[in-house]
């Protein structure tokens, strides 16, 4: 059986595509926040504290890593890039559906052909 993909509906697109963006910054902060309590479990965070403190040698100041990377600032990112990414991949994925009509209707369209094993 062969078929013609001629249009993509720009509606169904984005909301397919807002869906899957959803998924994937959900996951993205939950991966972020597992990352981020395995390197602290493996005591990641206090080697490198040890490492700079070393090499500084500043007694009257004392550098701690998680002033930097604490776990509620490296999650907040997160979920803001998570947040930047949604909108970014809804809007691509709709200008990418209405870019597909206007290149199908120049060139006839993509062609699929289906078969049953």
């Amino acid at each position: 059986m062969r078929l013609t993909v001629s249009r993509v509906d720009p509606w169904s697109a984005m909301k397919v595509s807002f869906l899957l963006s959803v998924a994937l910054g959900i996951a993205g902060v939950i991966a972020t926040a597992v990352l981020w309590t395995v390197l602290d479990a493996m005591g990641v965070f206090d080697q490198i504290n040890g490492v700079i403190g070393q090499v500084v040698a500043d007694g009257s100041n004392s550098f701690d890593i998680l002033d930097f990377v604490g776990f509620t600032r490296v999650v907040s990112l997160s979920i803001v890039i998570g947040v930047v990414d949604v909108i970014l991949m809804t809007a691509i994925a709709t200008l990418a559906a209405f870019l597909y009509n206007i290149s199908s209707a120049l060139v006839g369209g993509l062609k699929l052909t289906l078969t049953d094993d």
